[in-house]
């Protein structure tokens, strides 16, 4: 459920960099076996095993943007991202996972600094989260709306951190969402930081020379789909955490080409009800730990 939530952020909230931005991004994850996790336990569901593969893209683009004296903007900007999942499920026998999920989003958001110390984040946004790739089977029940407001404090100058409301339709029907922001970071050859803006990501790294720099990274990421199974509302959650070493090579001032090697300490791939019980249930079900690699390209305009 938190990989939902986190979807959710990402549509009401995301795409408020200053500059224009696309990126590319391809990630692999290792065969593992399949496992059921209730309370402190967990047991391998028979022979099932899988591995995955998942390709991300997207962009932000200002529509307008003025900075005030202290280089912050009042910006209106369009972001538009999409991902796709291949799941190589082997010796299943119910219907526990899906093998494909698509999913494309498009989001408009406005932010204004209120003083010196607050600043407003404010997002409308939607997309359609897919067990397949046949946008003709496109149902309404695959369409998740949100709007979304965080209030950020800017606490330091490399530190600000917030807290709103996302109202979106994960259960059916319009229900309130915590929705959080944290940036932190250091600058320097050293550095340092903290991010929970598209998920969650730290990083610890250094800079060897303007073209090439050293991470190690931790993140939290994650995809949906919204389906039908036995004539009732499910959710497919696909969520993952990463450990791993990022190699990150510019070329000129707009091209990055970040690579990651490193593991995968959880995969999460259940179906659950679409209904808010599920928020509390103790039984889960996830692919355990396996190697993982992705490489991207990021552009910056």
């Amino acid at each position: 459920m938190r990989s939902l939530l986190i979807c959710v952020f990402i549509i009401g909230v995301a795409s408020t960099r200053s500059n224009a931005q696309a990126f590319l991004k391809t990630e692999y994850f290792g065969t593992s076996g399949y496992q059921m996790t209730e309370g402190d336990s967990s047991r391998r569901i028979g022979n099932s095993k899988g591995s995955a593969i998942v390709y991300q893209a997207g962009i932000n683009i200002p529509l307008s943007k003025k900075l005030n004296e202290l280089n912050r903007p009042t910006m209106w900007s369009i972001g538009v991202g999409g991902a796709y999942v291949g799941l190589n499920n082997k010796n299943f026998t119910a219907p526990l996972v899906v093998d494909k999920v698509l999913n494309i989003g498009v989001s408009l958001n406005y932010q204004r600094p209120l003083n010196d110390r607050w600043s407003l984040r404010t997002g409308v946004g939607g997309g359609i989260f897919m067990p397949t790739t046949d946008l003709s089977q496109i149902r309404f029940k695959n369409v998740l709306g949100s709007v979304s407001a965080v209030f950020i404090r800017h606490l330091k100058p490399n530190l600000d951190l917030g807290g709103g409301l996302a109202l979106n339709n994960s259960f059916g029907f319009p229900m309130l969402f915590p929705a959080f922001y944290l940036n932190w970071r250091t600058s320097g050859r050293y550095s340092v930081q903290a991010s929970l803006r598209d998920g969650l990501e730290v990083s610890a790294g250094y800079q060897f020379n303007t073209n090439f720099k050293l991470n190690l990274v931790m993140e939290v990421n994650g995809q949906m789909a919204l389906l039908e199974q036995e004539g009732k509302d499910k959710i497919f959650t696909h969520q993952y955490v990463v450990f791993g070493l990022r190699p990150e090579i510019k070329l000129g001032k707009r091209v990055t080409i970040p690579l990651t090697f490193g593991l995968n300490a959880t995969r999460t791939a259940q179906i659950t009800d679409r209904s808010l019980k599920t928020i509390f249930q103790d039984k889960g079900y996830s692919f355990r730990g396996s190697l993982y690699a992705g490489a991207g390209l990021q552009f910056r305009f």
